[in-house]
């Protein structure tokens, strides 16, 4: 994330939060994007930490900022860390396409890792009658996922009178 880091040391000052503080709650929504400059944070899913990340410039609340929908996970520092907080998240990837080209691509490797993934598991039990029969449904969801007119979660069809 080279090109949003570099954005962001043009632009704007750096924030110390520390240990343990939560800066991205699952469920909610922030409305902004920190980015990291030096220190430790986890992803958390309820309880299950994900993942621990220390590299500079890895940019956090990205998924909740483009989808418009709240916190998928949450995001807790665990040691003193230095973020840049980009209050205007829209304008500033607006104003900085070589930035908002660099999150497309690693939400598109994410994205290639998880498809592999579930692949793997979709040869690994096919057939089977359990849970894990679903990852067919999955794959095929996120295969052939397009935007949609309803608000994510929503039950309701957007234009009930469509067919």
């Amino acid at each position: 994330m080279r090109e949003v880091l570099e954005a962001c040391v043009r632009t704007m000052s750096t924030q110390l939060i520390p240990a343990g503080q939560t800066l991205l709650a699952e469920g909610q929504r922030a409305g902004v994007l920190y980015v990291l400059a030096d220190g430790e944070v986890e992803i958390l899913k309820g309880d299950l930490q994900i993942t621990v990340i220390s590299q500079p410039g890895t940019v956090l609340g990205d998924i909740s900022v483009l989808l418009d929908t709240p916190h998928t996970a949450s995001v807790k520092t665990t040691s003193p860390s230095r973020f840049y907080v980009i209050t205007e998240p829209v304008d500033f990837l607006r104003s900085h396409p070589e930035t908002a080209l660099d999150i497309a691509r690693l939400l598109a490797e994410r994205l290639h890792s998880m498809t592999g993934y579930l692949v793997d598991l979709k040869k690994q039990y096919e057939g089977s009658e359990d849970h894990f029969g679903m990852v067919d449904e999955v794959l095929e969801t996120l295969t052939h996922a397009q935007r949609s007119e309803h608000t994510p979660g929503s039950d309701r069809d957007p234009d009930p009178d469509v067919t």
